[in-house]
């Protein structure tokens, strides 16, 4: 039996493996993964009697505001203190149930224990620049400026009236809203090890942007594990809140929007 030879061998093996110590920058990475989202949405349409109803997707609908959805997103670093990214995810829901109260919304009525259903759809495209102005060979430190462009549709459509009948020529109601999400925070990177790497995002913004009247807040806390040189995985949790008055011609109302959960993927970097 020579099976106890096998062990010092392959710590030796692992003894003469190349060894590499994780930057806190890249030059150029791309991740695709897994995004566990929690949204919690509350809009209200006005119409044109102006007296919408503010009503929250999951409570009122039954729409699900938890979903394993996919995530991908890339970053460029061309020059040492410039760093760019962009990043893409689409999320979307559809529910019917009886309402437990009157809604109004978009100028049409729905009378408690009418029957709706409801669809929902989300697109968010992310953009960043972040001017890396300090570091060292372990940390980076710098102001980051954000966007993400969130596109969303809210459909709903009466199905049976308070006494159960079918509706026949269903009430079809239709708002949807482009809503930009500037942020102005930091960004933050450390290799505390060979191995692995932490970094942290933050930001705000209010003002006003193609029709739209909003407060912005963004956080996003992350770590990173890199058992090979280029590639790795990684996990965080990101957090955006967003209160926004909306003044266009395919939604007037307001929107109370939070994009949290958590991220898991996989990298590859050089």
């Amino acid at each position: 039996m020579k099976r106890p030879h096998l062990l010092p061998s392959f710590l030796l093996l692992l003894a003469s493996a190349p060894c590499w110590a994780v930057e806190p920058l890249d030059t150029f990475s791309v991740r695709a993964g897994g995004y566990i989202t929690d949204f919690d949405t509350k809009v209200r349409a006005d119409g044109q009697t102006g007296q919408g109803t503010r009503i929250d997707l999951h409570r009122d609908l039954g729409l699900d505001n938890n979903n394993a959805i996919g995530v991908i997103a890339l970053s460029w670093r061309p020059w040492e203190k410039h760093e760019f990214g962009l990043s893409w995810y689409r999320d979307s829901a559809d529910a019917e149930r009886n309402t437990d109260r009157d809604i109004d919304f978009n100028g049409q009525h729905y009378a408690t224990h009418t029957r709706i259903r409801a669809k929902f759809d989300l697109d968010a495209y992310e953009g960043y620049y972040t001017w890396w102005a300090w570091g060292d060979g372990r940390w980076a430190l710098g102001p980051r400026v954000g966007l993400i462009w969130y596109q969303m549709d809210l459909d709903l459509s009466a199905t049976a009236d308070v006494n159960g009948d079918p509706v026949n020529a269903r009430a079809g109601n239709n708002v949807n809203a482009d809503l930009p999400a500037p942020t102005i925070g930091g960004s933050w990177r450390w290799a505390p090890g060979e191995h692995w790497r932490l970094s942290a995002d933050a930001g705000y913004f209010s003002a006003s942007l193609n029709d739209v009247d909003a407060d912005v807040t963004f956080g996003r806390g992350g770590v990173e594990y890199f058992p090979w040189d280029n590639w790795g995985f990684s996990l965080d949790y990101t957090v955006r809140r967003i209160e926004a008055d909306v003044d266009a011609s395919r939604l007037d109302g307001n929107l109370r929007f939070v994009d949290s959960g958590v991220r898991v993927g996989v990298i590859y970097r050089f």
